[in-house]
């Protein structure tokens, strides 16, 4: 049966293994060596296959490694930058320190002026003194620009260390109760001042990245309010000693004295911790509400009588309070360096951290890398006995199809495998075909059995390679008796009558080159019944599944077989009506006869088609000795 044969393979399973696509692809010419590529079946394909395997962990690890590398180097930078603040810290401090010396300096130099030569809190060559060590302490000496003091050039001037030494020895020596002022003091003290802290606010102001940035902010503006209010308070000496206060003077005092407030209170905000040890300064100090008094006074600048007793009194009190300040600026730097150190501390755990990582991951990687290649490989192997499984289950699978479409039809078969369950199903128009061998009883009680299973299969293989020319399907055989039907399970029309008469006439025709065994000039007799009407088809069993047909239809059939005669094909009244409308056969009226359960019935004879002999309706059948059976002698 080749063309339903075809049908089967094309309806089984679509995978295709390997071995098939390597079979495929030696008939592909230039497509081979990328199908090869492609395909783990060839060693060139496994190879790449294994090589993208690795190649894609090792994307994620290298993008991990460059990721770390990256953040090492943020680090690292990162400790650049918080030992650079370390150094500007230190750096500041420093300077800080020349710069509350000098601030000192200017105080007792300008108080010095307006009592006359009379020192209150020490001498000028201790004060002097002083200021030199802390220009000692000096680990570097910044790049400053100062403006000359002289009013008639207004030079700026870079100048260094030793430069500024100098200046600072010539302006010392310069200094007397007679031919100073206390403008000039001021302008060279403040210039300097200035000069120093513009450069401390330039280096603080570049550390922007670390959360050091508010200390140093709060350490420059404490520096800036020192400056401002020891500025205000020689200002303030000037009110008390001489009792007035110039416009100029006046303007400066207030300018400073509400900066230096206010750059104090900024220093506070920045860092909060610096208010509990402010407001202990001023809850301890006695004066404190003096100086709040005092600089009440000198706002107002009302003129008074000059009182050296007032200035000194005032300046005391100013220059405890600065000093108290300053105080509040030796701790600041104390936390300034406590937080650099754990910012430092940080940086070091980070980039300890960022180094373990890494070698971590160059140590993995490797690692990782060989067990993917033998997870790769061993996935491979797999993957090659796999392909082999599937082409052993390929064909396996289409055997089973092939006697699953053997023992049920096809669309049947297809409907049963994907629904497990096939609903049974009217057909209103089938024709059914029933045959039986004549005297079968005593031809097997003369034959072993071996011999009568082998007659009956020589038999019915003719038989199944004749039907496979018409559009028939066979139901079943039940020892002698063979039933074939037409018009289900796929309709035909009117077909089935024609396609059913003429296959009848066919296998009565060929049944005749068999011999009955044991008698070889005896041929073989069948005798056939034919019915067409409506029957009913299902699925019967689910262990033995049988397509079975049920109605009257297929008693009548069966009737029509039994009342039938040898080497005739006896058919019903129904049967002969559905000839006559087809056409091109010719029958012969029987007459009525008595059926089993269905009483007197009208039948008729197929004898042939037109323009046939009955003898030969088909043609000659050329292939029945490969089929005719072999048979042993009984002794």
């Amino acid at each position: 049966m080749k063309p339903r044969a075809h049908h089967t393979d094309s309806s089984s399973i679509k995978s295709i293994s390997s071995e098939d696509v390597s079979t495929q692809q030696h008939y592909h010419g230039n497509m081979c060596c990328s199908a090869e590529a492609k395909n783990p079946a060839f060693k060139r394909g496994r190879q790449l296959q294994q090589m993208q395997m690795i190649i894609l962990p090792f994307i994620p690890i290298l993008a991990l490694i460059v990721q770390t590398s990256y953040e090492m180097i943020e680090i690292v930078s990162y400790r650049m930058e918080v030992t650079e603040i370390e150094n500007q810290v230190t750096m500041a401090t420093d300077l800080g320190k020349v710069v509350t010396r000098l601030q000192q300096e200017r105080s007792d130099v300008a108080f010095h002026i307006y009592t006359n030569g009379m020192t209150l809190r020490r001498n000028l060559n201790d004060t002097f003194l002083e200021t030199d060590l802390a220009l000692d302490n000096m680990s570097s000496w910044p790049d400053i620009s100062i403006r000359t003091i002289q009013p008639n050039n207004g030079e700026v001037t870079w100048l260094n260390m030793s430069e500024f030494r100098e200046t600072l020895q010539e302006f010392r020596a310069n200094i007397s109760t007679e031919d100073s002022t206390v403008p000039q003091i001021l302008r060279w003290y403040t210039t300097a001042n200035a000069a120093l802290l513009e450069h401390l606010t330039n280096q603080i102001k570049d550390a922007n990245k670390s959360g050091v940035w508010r200390f140093l902010l709060s350490f420059k503006n404490l520096l800036r309010s020192i400056e401002s209010l020891d500025i205000s308070s020689v200002y303030g000496i000037n009110y008390y000693g001489r009792g007035y206060l110039k416009p100029d003077s006046y303007i400066k005092y207030v300018q400073h004295d509400i900066l230096g407030r206010d750059l104090l209170n900024g220093s506070l905000h920045f860092v909060p911790s610096l208010k509990v040890i402010y407001r202990n300064i001023t809850l301890t100090m006695r004066s404190y509400g003096n100086i709040t008094q005092w600089s009440k006074t000198i706002q107002k600048n009302l003129r008074r009588e000059g009182n050296v007793a007032d200035a000194r009194s005032y300046y005391e009190s100013m220059a405890y309070y600065i000093d108290e300040l300053r105080k509040l600026q030796r701790a600041l730097r104390s936390i300034i360096r406590n937080e650099v150190q754990k910012v430092l501390q940080s940086a070091d755990n980070m980039e300890t951290f960022g180094i373990a990582i890494l070698v971590v991951v160059l140590i993995v990687s490797p690692i990782i890398i060989i067990l993917v290649r033998n997870a790769a490989a061993t996935i491979q192997l797999y993957a090659i006995n796999l392909a082999h499984k599937a082409k052993e289950l390929k064909r396996e699978k289409r055997k089973s199809d092939s006697l699953l479409f053997q023992m049920l039809p096809p669309t049947v078969a297809t409907q049963l495998k994907q629904a497990q369950t096939v609903p049974a199903e009217y057909y209103s128009a089938v024709t059914i075909f029933f045959s039986d061998i004549v005297g079968f009883t005593e031809i097997a009680a003369e034959c072993t059995p071996l011999e009568v299973v082998s007659f009956l299969n020589a038999i019915y293989r003719m038989f199944d390679e004749r039907i496979e020319c018409y559009d028939v399907y066979k139901i079943e055989t039940i020892g002698d008796s063979y039933m074939v039907a037409s018009g289900l399970p796929v309709k035909n029309g009117n077909k089935h009558v024609a396609e059913i008469a003429t296959m009848a006439l066919d296998l009565l025709d060929a049944s005749g080159y068999f011999s009955i065994p044991h008698k070889a000039n005896e041929p073989v007799q069948i005798r056939c019944g034919i019915h067409t009407g409506p029957v009913v088809a299902g699925i019967v069993g689910t262990k033995m599944p049988r397509y079975c047909l049920f109605g009257d239809t297929v008693n009548t059939a069966s009737r029509m077989e039994s009342t039938g005669e040898a080497l005739k094909i006896h058919i019903s009244a129904e049967m002969n009506e559905a000839l006559v409308k087809v056409g091109g056969f010719k029958t012969e009226h029987r007459g009525l006869i008595d059926v089993k359960g269905k009483g007197l019935m009208d039948t008729y004879w197929l004898t042939c088609k037109e323009g046939a002999t009955p003898n030969n309706s088909h043609g000659e059948v050329a292939w029945f000795a490969d089929m005719k059976p072999v048979y042993l002698k009984i002794v």
